[in-house]
């Protein structure tokens, strides 16, 4: 006997797209998104208000970290994500090499030599005798400090500095907005700027033999550590005095706050400046915080601004104790002029 029997039910096409792939495409454009956010907020000057003046500071280390989600988007072949995160990685690339490499006309002056070195005291609790010596070791024409205390002060001098560079502009507070210029050639005391936050800048005509009128700034604007800060830094950045490119020869010399990520930063350079990290190539050496009791990464917020007439030959940073930030060196050429 023969039977038959009813043929099995066809079953439905399957998705052409699994639901793996799907959520693998979610998960790619969730790692791309905050990048290519980031970037335009670099690239369009947008950091403006907390968190953005803090964040942006960080950008070269997104920077870097922005290969890995476009590694994952090319290695699950998401094309869209990964040509998208692949134009946020070129543009932040674009703003962060340049600062590696040294600029090509690094030195268009060709006048007497001047060394310089900000410090920022941490409410003048920085190892003076580490100041004096890096002075002392690295032939220092002039120094800028910021957070100078009475206290500072005195430790200093019996430390030697006053013999080293025995001309000072010096204005010393208790705290945080202290300001001091000390220099080995004759010195001008052109005044104290006050900022609104109470924080000031201590600023000096310096007569440097065979140099033209140069004019020093010991800058120190308000810090953005919080949200009200954010606005405060905002207002005392702007405030920064512009190059003067056919006069004097201005020196912007401290701790900015600020690196070149900042938007504000920037337009201030933008006035005539030059960073002379930037032009040495080595803009990325992070100068905050360096020691063990912070769990940030180093960011570049001290820095020598100088006037684009000025040559830039090195610069470095360096140790001292009991300070949160780094001493900055610069060796600069100024343009010829009358002594």
């Amino acid at each position: 006997m023969v039977t038959t029997e009813d043929p099995l039910p066809l079953l439905p096409d399957q998705p052409v797209k699994p639901r793996r792939r799907r959520w693998w495409s979610v998960v790619v454009w969730l790692m791309a998104v905050p990048f290519v956010l980031w970037a335009a907020l670099r690239v369009f000057g947008l950091d403006t208000g907390f968190p953005a003046v803090q964040l942006i500071a960080f950008t070269p280390y997104v920077a870097m970290a922005s290969f890995v989600p476009l590694g994952v988007a090319l290695l699950t072949k998401r094309l869209w994500p990964a040509v998208v995160t692949a134009v946020a990685t070129v543009a932040l690339a674009a703003c962060v090499l340049p600062r590696w490499i040294a600029d090509s006309d690094p030195e268009p002056a060709n006048g007497p030599g001047l060394r310089v070195l900000s410090v920022n005291m941490l409410m003048g609790g920085a190892d003076t005798a580490t100041i004096v010596g890096l002075v002392r070791s690295l032939g220092v024409d002039l120094v800028t400090l910021q957070e100078y205390t009475p206290e500072a002060k005195a430790a200093l001098r019996t430390a030697g500095l006053d013999e080293l560079l025995p001309n000072s502009v010096s204005y010393p507070r208790p705290g945080v907005t202290g300001s001091a210029v000390y220099s080995r050639f004759p010195v001008t005391d052109l005044g104290y700027r006050q900022f609104p936050s109470d924080f000031g800048q201590a600023q000096a005509g310096v007569r440097v033999p065979g140099a033209g009128d140069v004019r020093v700034e010991s800058v120190h604007p308000c810090a953005p550590a919080t949200a009200h800060g954010s606005g405060c830094w905002e207002h005392d950045i702007v405030q920064e005095p512009a190059a003067t490119p056919d006069g004097a020869v201005n020196l912007l010399i401290g701790d900015f706050n600020a690196t070149l990520d900042h938007e504000k930063f920037r337009a201030l350079l933008n006035t005539g400046y030059r960073d002379a990290a930037d032009v040495a190539g080595a803009g990325l050496q992070a100068s905050w915080p360096y020691d063990e009791r912070w769990f940030i990464p180093g960011v570049v917020l001290d820095h020598v601004v100088a006037d684009r007439r000025v040559g830039v030959r090195k610069v470095s940073v360096h140790r001292v104790p009991d300070s949160d930030h780094k001493a900055v060196y610069a060796e600069l050429v100024l343009p010829r002029g009358a002594a």
